[in-house]
């Protein structure tokens, strides 16, 4: 265990946080999600996994650790409900609140549709699978940069 640091980060995750740089992203998807699959196409080539996290616990955890990027549009995005692009399901609203906390204002989740939200994650660093079961826990977060100190 690390002081200040979530225990859901484990030391994979950790490492692999840590090795992203701006411009990166990470994936956070649900249970259902083909994990395996697309994470052979991303730059770490293995899902990792949160088993025991809701898709928004997962988003706090690695949010806690990571900035948002301000320079590009689309630096926290989610996948759309097929057939209703404009719903939001309960688990994306609860991921929409912790962007919001870790980034200490309105930060508005865009929208993808599914199969170019599946396109998204091929380029992304990494996959991380949670343990959520409720249908459309996938979203897409682009590494920021942390300002020198004044």
């Amino acid at each position: 265990m690390l002081k200040g640091i979530s225990p859901l980060l484990d030391a994979d995750l950790l490492h692999a946080l840590r090795a992203m740089g701006h411009g990166d992203s990470i994936a956070i998807v649900d249970t259902n999600f083909p994990a395996d699959r697309f994470a052979r196409s991303t730059t770490l080539g293995r899902p990792l996994k949160i088993g025991c996290a809701t898709a928004a616990e997962a988003t706090r955890a690695i949010l806690g650790v990571m900035p948002l990027d301000t320079f590009v549009p689309g630096a926290a995005i989610r996948m759309e409900v097929v057939g209703a692009p404009d719903s939001w399901p309960d688990v994306q609203r609860e991921v929409q609140v912790e962007v919001n906390r870790a980034e200490g204002k309105e930060w508005p989740l865009e929208s993808l549709e599914r199969f170019a939200f599946y396109e998204r994650v091929k380029s992304a660093y990494a996959i991380v699978q949670t343990g959520e079961r409720r249908f459309y826990g996938c979203f897409v977060f682009s590494m920021g940069v942390i300002p020198p100190e004044a």
